[in-house]
């Protein structure tokens, strides 16, 4: 009789659907909290809401606070704030699902935006310049008039610590309320992290108040403007923004241009022929007495 052949072993199904057996000692959990944690690391918010969704398992992962506070400081490229009174997801949201404030404010004023990018207030204090030229002045005496007078900036005290997001907002003269004004005025948009997620924010009874104002009476190369954390702006990471030959663009070249660090942001566009600017800086607080939550610095054509 010939040999008889050794029948092969079924492949049957895994007693658990949570384990593929290697040895029979060893076993790999597809379901390892610690894994999928650190693969977490490598995916953006929308993809980890993808995964999120594919079962009741993984949406308990995904959606831990860890996972979503990494994302968060991993793509904003800022420091971790000692509090937050949101929820990390719900900062990533506020940060990265398109919204600006001019959707919240004139929507019909607005034209167009960029993002900038976020940096980060280690203090309270605020310096906000429309020259972007060193030595910077920050004289501790002076009043907010005076100081826009004589060099074109002002500090600003009482502002909330912590991450703010920075973009560059294009919008219609606001002088008029003529849908056909080709008039258009550039602001430098600054507010911290969780104003969106504000109630005050939202319902409106948060608004922004005029600094003061500063007016270049002549012609103008470029409309520029800053808003440093005092505490660094000798850092030599804010250096990088008072080296405009590195960022700004060539002479002829009207696109507007940003650089952000770690503790400031800045922008520059480039001008024609002008009878010089008018430059306000504006600042929301978090009620009357409230810190300061937003900022911007408006600059509009003479």
């Amino acid at each position: 009789m010939g040999k008889r052949l050794r029948r092969a072993k079924a492949i049957c199904p895994c007693l658990s659907p949570r384990h593929t057996f290697l040895t029979p000692h060893s076993t790999f959990s597809w379901y390892e909290d610690d894994l999928w944690t650190e693969i977490a690391k490598y995916l953006d918010g929308k993809s980890l809401v993808k995964l999120a969704s594919t079962c009741r398992w993984f949406n308990q992962v995904m959606m831990e606070e860890s996972i979503w506070k990494f994302a968060c400081l991993r793509d904003l490229q800022v420091p971790y704030p000692q509090v937050v009174a949101s929820k990390w997801i719900q900062l990533y949201a506020s940060a990265f699902n398109g919204s600006h404030s001019y959707m919240f404010r004139q929507p019909e004023k607005h034209i167009d935006w960029m993002r900038i990018g976020a940096f980060f207030f280690d203090s309270p204090v605020a310096f906000l310049t429309e020259k972007l030229i060193l030595p910077v002045r920050k004289s501790q005496e002076e009043t907010t008039e005076k100081m826009l007078q004589s060099s074109g900036s002002c500090k600003l005290n009482n502002i909330k610590t912590g991450i703010w997001i920075a973009d560059l907002q294009l919008v219609r003269c606001p002088v008029c309320d003529l849908n056909t004004c080709d008039g258009t005025m550039q602001t430098l948009d600054a507010r911290h992290i969780e104003l969106f997620l504000s109630m005050g924010y939202q319902d409106g009874s948060w608004e922004y108040e005029v600094l003061g104002s500063y007016d270049i009476k002549k012609h103008a190369d470029g409309a520029s403007g800053g808003i440093f954390d005092v505490k660094h702006i000798r850092d030599p990471s804010t250096s990088e923004v008072f080296d405009l030959k590195s960022w700004v663009g060539k002479t002829y070249d009207w696109q507007p241009k940003a650089i952000v660090t770690l503790h400031g942001v800045a922008v520059n566009t480039n001008l024609q022929e002008n009878e010089g600017l008018q430059i306000k800086y504006h600042a929301m607080r978090a009620g009357t007495d409230g810190e300061v939550v937003a900022i911007r610095i408006s600059q509009q054509l003479l």
